[in-house]
């Protein structure tokens, strides 16, 4: 794991208006368009894009033999795809759901 650091925040904490002793920040946008900005350039964002019907099942397949999951070829395919449909998506994510889900009727006990 790399993690970075940046002076580029002008303040760690909200500057207060003590002269007026006022509690509020002197301006709380700028505070947020700053924390924005940094997750913009440092935070870590995880896309759960949209696959093909092929490339979801054989996402699907994967997990299965990894976790050594007993299942039908014909009926893993017929309930993927239930499951992708019900969903109103085919991806990684929705994948890895339905294994979740398919090892938890199983009773097996899978680790992520």
């Amino acid at each position: 794991m790399l993690i970075y650091a940046t002076s580029n925040r002008r303040h760690l904490m909200p500057r207060e208006m003590m002269e007026n002793e006022r509690s509020t920040a002197i301006n709380p946008s700028e505070s947020v368009e700053e924390k924005v900005s940094l997750s913009d350039r440092f935070g870590l964002w995880i896309g759960f894009h949209k696959c093909s019907q092929d490339d979801y099942l054989d996402i699907v397949g994967g997990y299965v033999r990894h976790f050594g999951l007993k299942i039908d070829a014909v009926e893993l395919k017929r309930d993927a795809l239930e499951w992708s449909t019900t969903r109103g998506a085919r991806s990684g994510r929705v994948a890895w759901q339905y294994i979740q889900d398919l090892a938890g009727r199983q009773g097996v006990r899978i680790e992520s």
